[in-house]
């Protein structure tokens, strides 16, 4: 339909009378390129659909001064971190409990076998989709990927860490036996998550302790070498290794 479409067929198009499928898909398209046919269809809508469209316009209106808009801070701690972060005290506690009933020199410091990991149970939810409601929305902002998963780590760290310096003064499991593998094997945990995912990581670097640690350490009843002073070179390689991996590896956080 070139020309204007004739008043009549628009007061017909707006009556909704039968048009032929035809006519009404001409006017449809005449009508998106033509504002004069525009304006004789407002002119002749049905008072109802007149009443409709001027109540849906005032609901768009802005009511008053527009609210600032304020900018999206992705939050240094996942909202459900705090359980993560209680069950973790809980295991702080036990472990110390364990440590007082237990007689003394006939097995190894559970503070210190259990130290190691306890930063990874709160990292396995610093950017976990399964335990985190508001997942989705804090992965669409700009500090998404590497950048929140380090500072949730760091919020982890400074959250754990300082009870078990506590428990290490009262049991006298001395940080220099087991801060240096903390770090480690969460740098090792985070390196993982770039593959595995964050929490699948936590659990498999918790499990691996579990078994190349605990268990030896608990069936011979002293400290594994793992833990000792002369171990200090290795872990910090762990550790160094760990960290350029997850920078190595920074891009696949945004897409976990």
């Amino acid at each position: 339909m070139n020309e204007h479409a004739s008043v009549e067929l628009i007061t017909r198009y707006a009556a909704g009378e039968d048009l032929p499928v035809d006519q009404v898909w001409a006017v449809e398209a005449h009508l998106e390129g033509c504002e004069l046919c525009r304006l004789r269809l407002a002119d002749v809508a049905p008072p109802p659909v007149t009443a409709l469209t001027a109540a849906v316009w005032a609901g768009l209106e802005p009511a008053g001064t527009p609210a600032p808009v304020r900018r999206n801070r992705a939050p240094w701690a996942a909202p459900s971190l705090l359980p993560w972060l209680a069950m973790t005290a809980f295991v702080v506690f036990a472990v110390l409990f364990v440590d007082f009933i237990a007689p003394p020199g006939e097995v190894p410091s559970a503070l210190l076998l259990i130290a190691p990991v306890l930063p990874v149970l709160g990292v396995a939810g610093a950017w976990t989709r399964a335990v985190d409601p508001a997942h989705e929305l804090v992965a669409s902002t700009a500090r998404a990927g590497l950048e929140l998963v380090l500072r949730r780590t760091l919020a982890v760290l400074l959250a754990v860490l300082p009870p078990l310096l506590v428990g290490g003064w009262l049991t006298g499991a001395s940080p220099a036996y087991w801060l240096l593998p903390s770090l480690a094997v969460t740098s090792v945990t985070l390196a993982l998550g770039s593959v595995l995912g964050v929490r699948r990581a936590a659990v498999a670097t918790t499990a691996a302790w579990a078994v190349l640690v605990v268990g030896p350490a608990v069936s011979l009843g002293d400290v594994p070498g793992a833990l000792a002073p002369g171990a200090a070179p290795v872990w910090a390689a762990v550790l160094v290794g760990g960290a350029a991996a997850v920078v190595f590896r920074s891009a696949s956080y945004a897409r976990l």
